[in-house]
């Protein structure tokens, strides 16, 4: 970058993330600038970055790749200056950017702008969620391949707004086969009370955050109608269910169960402090909710999509019972190393799970407190310590709450209506970001492991349009090699030695510690550059994620990767009198015949989901959108830069930009970019010339290297284009100065010829007074 005196430049700026500026002078790599403020500082010159003044003027590009310089300043202000417009979409390529204006932009979503989209190729129109859904129908249709349609951002991004728009624009292209008063849309989001109420909690940054991934797959039929819906969910995060942090909270069902005085009585229920799995945190309740009131939209919801009434009491008599499950405490037994119910209180909840059950209290008792081995001689029964009794009777609440969680899905995708004979979907992906808080758990280790695994698909799909590109323009390129997160990825999950085989292999020792999993993990990953150890912790590790650093807090971790699938806890409740817990326990033949613990690890688990997942994705062709919050108030017209640029990093659209450098960032066609440096060699504009040839020219004669001519539109490298502004600006620079001077000289003239003529009018004068 060629810094002149008065060149436009980003600089960062800790609290704006980057200030506009102006170089005023350098030295060397020191360089003194002008902020727009009026604030004058030193930066060094790799921390800045060009900016284009004429930009400026502009109401912010509609496809973010023709900016002039594709950096991350460029980025966040065009999206600045067109959110200031209202302009909440953007495109980066085939991505689109989608800015919360926390407003309502009824024009933008009506009949008439679903008419103007329909079948209308990607880019011709203003960027709009409806272009990405045509897009991904017609492809469907011309194709005969599912699509996907990942919709990412953090809660309040505005996420669950973007895919109803999706499934309200495939509605109206699609229409509806069957013969159905509730359109897909209307099902589909007729559901979300339910699935938010038992799949969202409270975190450290959002009140309402989805602690799952939900995959909605709308089927169409050979004709293109929509013939059927099916929800798919993935990674529930069961470890919330018995452990929680402060200021966090557990899933919203429990608060309005506790909340409804009618139920909560019937129950035996109080406030939530009074149960363990709830008051491990002190927020109880939400600003501008009130749990009572979300009881009974639940319950409507339920009612709905049609689950009866017994079913709906069954579903609470076992959320009741989990809350009660979780106060039972162990007390050392007469026997060494056993354990008994503690006191009066852990007995009264005790009964209380058994009678919510709907089974025999001492089998639930000897199920907590004991465990059956088959030998070869015969069955041995193994008394447990309190802590293992503790792990017990949290690894049934979990697997409670999970199969309940499955149980309503299945549930709301009855009532949708599946097409089983679909042969072409189009799958609308909606699933937590990328998360890094001030205390990160083996949660978000899991949630981060998921994202590292999109951005690796994300990565593959920007890849793979850019060569795309080269090749419809028919320009001759060799494959451009970028740096990917596979190393990062191998590092988590390869066996037999990644963190995640490393921490499995620690659960399944009594004795293992944090420190032994973190010792291992240390001596095994010594020198891998995406793995740190903390300067001030022996426990502690950081993770060199796509978009940043995390680090690790590992005390927990062993605790929550240990899932026992106890077979006892099945068979028990699979005996259960109330047909609907029988329901979620089906009596396995294994089951029946083999009592023991059924290890597993909940990060193995995981990893099994985010597979399937990968190879539903992988099995069609995606498309993504990548919603904004832009302000932490829930306002509109409030940009805040530091909190949009963070999420453009966790998103990925920042890596998209990096591998988009990687290549020719800069595209021009040949007609903007002769009127743009047409006047760099102007004795190659004779009025007959043709773009192309005036562009090559015009690039030769700088001597710069590398470009590439395509069919309508010149390639350039990364920082070509500001040798061609540095170039251009001289030449406006050396014609200011010409027009300046011819000016100058023209005024002087003019001074001159009145200054002599008026000498003369004086010396005519004074001659005839003097002759007279």
């Amino acid at each position: 970058m060629n810094l002149l005196h008065g060149s436009k430049v980003w600089v960062e700026d800790r609290d704006s993330a980057w200030l506009p500026a102006e170089v005023l002078d350098s030295d060397g790599n020191k360089i003194l600038l002008l902020t727009d403020s009026g604030k004058k500082l030193f930066a060094s010159k790799e921390k800045l970055f060009p900016r284009d003044a004429d930009e400026e003027e502009h109401g912010g590009f509609e496809d973010m790749t023709r900016l002039a310089y594709l950096n991350e300043p460029g980025v966040l202000f065009n999206l600045r200056r067109r959110y200031e417009l209202n302009d909440i979409y953007t495109y980066t390529g085939s991505i689109l950017i989608a800015v919360n204006p926390f407003t309502k932009l009824p024009h933008l979503y009506d009949s008439h702008m679903m008419d103007e989209y329909k079948g209308i190729p990607l880019g011709e129109l203003s960027p709009h969620v409806f272009a990405v859904a045509d897009a991904s129908y017609r492809a469907m249709m011309n194709e005969g391949k599912s699509q996907s349609i990942l919709v990412s951002g953090e809660s309040g991004a505005g996420k669950t707004e973007t895919t109803k728009l999706i499934m309200q624009y495939l509605t109206f292209v699609g229409g509806r086969a069957a013969g159905d008063d509730r359109t897909v849309e209307q099902q589909v989001l007729e559901s979300n009370p339910l699935l938010e109420a038992f799949g969202n909690a409270r975190t450290v940054r959002n009140d309402n955050s989805s602690r799952f991934g939900k995959f909605v797959e709308i089927q169409f039929d050979s004709n293109g109608r929509i013939s059927g819906a099916a929800i798919r969910t993935y990674l529930l995060e069961r470890s919330r269910v018995v452990q929680i942090t402060d200021p966090e909270r557990n899933y919203h069902c429990f608060y309005q169960l506790c909340s409804f005085e009618r139920d909560a009585e019937k129950y035996k229920l109080g406030h939530p402090s009074h149960f363990h799995y709830l008051n491990q945190s002190k927020v109880y309740e939400l600003d501008g909710v009130r749990n009572s009131e979300e009881y009974l939209k639940t319950r409507r919801a339920m009612d709905i999509v049609g689950i009866s009434h017994a079913d709906q009491e069954s579903i609470f008599r076992v959320l009741a019972a989990i809350l009660h499950v979780g106060n039972i405490e162990f007390s050392p037994g007469k026997e060494h190393d056993s354990s008994a119910v503690k006191n009066d209180k852990s007995r009264f909840h005790l009964q209380m799970a058994a009678d919510l059950f709907m089974c025999d209290v001492d089998l639930l008792l000897a199920t907590l407190c004991t465990r059956s081995i088959q030998t070869r001689e015969g069955s041995i029964i193994k008394v447990l310590d309190c802590n293992a009794a503790v792990a017990g009777r949290d690894a049934l609440a979990k697997t409670v709450y999970a199969r309940l969680f499955d149980w309503l899905v299945d549930k709301i995708n009855m009532s949708v209506g599946q097409d089983i004979n679909s042969k072409i979907q189009i799958g609308v992906l909606d699933i937590y970001g990328f998360e890094c808080f001030k205390d990160n758990s083996f949660e978000q280790f899991c949630i981060n492991f998921a994202n590292e695994k999109l951005q690796q698909h994300f990565n593959e799909h920007v890849f793979k349009m850019e060569q795309e590109e080269y090749g419809k323009e028919e320009i001759n390129w060799s494959y451009i090699e970028f740096v990917d997160n596979q190393d990062v990825l191998e590092l988590i999950e390869k066996k037999p030695i990644g963190i995640i085989a490393l921490l499995d292999e620690a659960c399944m020792f009594p004795k293992s510690t944090p420190e032994t999993f973190s010792t291992k993990l240390f001596q095994h990953f010594r020198s891998h550059p995406r793995l740190g150890k903390e300067k001030f912790s022996q426990t502690d590790f950081t993770v060199s994620h796509y978009a940043g650093k995390v680090t690790y807090h590992t005390d927990t971790f062993l605790d929550k990767n240990r899932d026992y699938v106890v077979v006892e806890h099945c068979n028990l409740l699979s005996s259960s009198k109330c047909p609907f817990v029988s329901g979620l326990f089906p009596l396995l033949p294994e089951e029946s015949s083999r009592s023991s613990y059924k290890f597993s690890s909940v990060a193995a688990r995981f990893k099994q989901q985010l597979q399937a997942l990968m190879e539903t994705l992988n099995s069609t062709e995606p498309h993504y959108i990548r919603c904004v919050k832009p302000n932490s108030l829930n306002r509109p017209q409030i940009f805040e830069n530091a909190s949009v640029i963070h999420q453009l990093r966790c998103g990925g659209v920042l890596e998209a930009v990096r591998i988009s450098l990687a290549g020719y960032p800069t595209r021009r066609t040949y007609s903007e970019f002769v009127d743009r440096f047409g006047l760099i060699a102007p004795e190659f504009m004779d009025g007959s010339y043709d773009d192309k040839a005036a562009t090559e020219k015009i690039l030769q004669k700088l001597k710069l290297e590398n470009f590439q001519l395509g069919r309508t539109k010149v390639f350039l490298r990364a920082g070509q284009i500001g040798i061609l502004d540095s170039r251009r600006a001289e030449v406006l620079d050396n014609a200011a100065k010409c027009i300046q001077r011819r000016l100058r000289t023209f005024i002087t003239r003019q001074y001159f010829t009145i200054l002599r003529s008026a000498a003369f009018s004086l010396q005519a004068c004074c001659r005839a007074v003097i002759a007279a």
